[in-house]
């Protein structure tokens, strides 16, 4: 058997993967930022990334590894990119969002690589966390709706704390904007109850979403 064929055997392939999302934990484990999550506290990014994978396997428990691999990569070392490093503005949010996209593509296809994952596989999962294809690339549309149910579920009610100047019809938007994000799937997902929505916030969620 060729030195290819044994990586390409499942048993391998299911070693390369667990070493992979390890490696991907212990560079998310290195945030210095903290959070407080049932009374224990996570570097933060690890944290959102055993969210994203939970989330995931409620919501598509069939997906593809690339994705797999992708949920736990999707803010890998996020902390690296502040915002502060570029312009205050719209401009400059976009400038930083599309800087982490690249930062966050790129960290995972080293760490990847050094798992010994082969081309094709790396290529798939930095489109995917590059976020390259939404909305025609099924993949990247999968992680995009787990980010964006994990965001309902979990970072809402936090954001509207850190903006109490905004308005209900400010709200609104933000809302809606991430529900245009999201598939027909994720959609329904959200509708038959099966994320916690915020309480407090359910009403405008639902008001967002359904008018």
């Amino acid at each position: 058997m060729t030195e290819f064929e044994l990586l390409e055997t499942p048993y391998m392939t299911m070693e390369i993967y667990q070493s992979t999302i390890a490696a991907f934990d212990a560079a998310n484990g290195e945030d210095p930022n903290k959070e407080v999550a049932d009374g224990r506290e996570y570097p933060k990014e690890l944290l959102y990334a055993q969210r994203m994978r939970e989330m995931r396997e409620r919501y598509a428990p069939e997906a593809s590894e690339a994705v797999k691999l992708a949920v736990s990569a999707q803010h890998i070392q996020r902390w690296k990119i502040p915002r502060s490093n570029y312009p205050m503005g719209r401009p400059g949010y976009l400038l930083w969002r599309t800087g982490l996209y690249k930062f966050h593509a790129e960290t995972a296809g080293r760490i990847m690589k050094e798992a010994g994952y082969g081309d094709a596989m790396i290529a798939r999962v930095k489109t995917i966390v590059g976020k390259k294809g939404l909305k025609v690339n099924p993949e990247t549309q999968t992680m995009e709706d787990v980010a964006d149910l994990v965001f309902l579920d979990h970072y809402l009610t936090g954001f509207v704390g850190q903006h109490p100047e905004y308005d209900e019809e400010k709200w609104i938007r933000i809302i809606r904007k991430t529900w245009q994000k999201m598939s027909p799937r994720a959609h329904e997902f959200v509708l038959a109850g099966k994320i916690k929505l915020p309480e407090a916030l359910a009403p405008l969620i639902l008001k967002a979403v359904r008018g």
